[in-house]
């Protein structure tokens, strides 16, 4: 919306390819230089190796296959999703139902957070709906929607052309859309994510170390990105 330019057909297509291009690189060499980070320090001199068994071939049973995944993928997964999907749900709701001082819940958490997230580029708003958006990262743009529009309940645009409008009316600017974006892909996991650090390594340290090196690499990227599109005037 905000950085493939007007008009469209093949053109626009192609500056929009090129511009995910770009993020998805970005994520790769930020995941390098992470891993490369670790291992000079916290994980120097740990040995790191990979062992992989190799079952014997075997004709696949389409029942068994069908079961196991259904139990180990699916409902573990689901499972998983529901037991922090429900509070959090009960939470957005009392946050955008409940009022005080003649605003919602939703609207003072917004404005707290709003000096702290112009720093960064954004604001309390979109720093706001990141947080809430912890259970399923899929929520943050209905959150989002939901505080600007200041709705009892999590909202979806389906046309890009009046969420752009919807959104420059709320003051964004490229700046905010370049740092909404940084901040998109990087900053802290959802929470099945965080569980399932948790699960695998059987450390709340290095559950707070997955949750905190992203989020740092995010604030860190949008702050720079805000500092010089103020410095250049944008």
């Amino acid at each position: 919306m905000f950085f493939a330019g007007a008009g469209g057909g093949l053109w626009r297509s192609a500056r929009e390819a090129v511009f995910l291009l770009l993020a998805v690189l970005l994520g790769v060499g930020a995941t390098l230089l992470a891993s490369r980070l670790l291992s000079a320090t916290v994980l120097r001199g740990m040995p790191s190796a990979f062992v992989l068994e190799l079952p014997p071939y075997r004709r696949p049973r389409v029942g068994q296959v069908l079961l196991r995944s259904a139990l180990d993928r699916t409902l573990f997964v689901l499972g998983r999703a529901a037991a922090v999907a429900a509070p959090a749900g009960l939470l957005l709701w009392v946050l955008a139902n409940v009022e005080a001082g003649g605003a919602s819940l939703l609207d003072h958490l917004t404005a707290f957070l709003d000096p702290f997230a112009r720093l960064l580029g954004l604001d309390g708003v979109i720093l706001a709906a990141f947080l809430l958006g912890f259970p399923a990262n899929e929520i943050v743009v209905p959150v989002m929607l939901m505080a600007y529009l200041s709705a009892g309940s999590l909202l979806e645009v389906q046309d890009l052309g009046t969420l752009r409008a919807l959104l420059e009316e709320q003051g964004w600017t490229g700046v905010t859309a370049a740092c909404t974006l940084l901040f998109t892909l990087f900053h802290w996991p959802c929470s099945t994510t965080c569980l399932t650090i948790r699960a695998e390594t059987g450390s709340w340290r290095w559950t707070a170390l997955g949750i905190a090196l992203p989020t740092a690499v995010g604030m860190s990227l949008c702050a720079l990105t805000a500092a010089a599109g103020r410095l250049l005037g944008f």
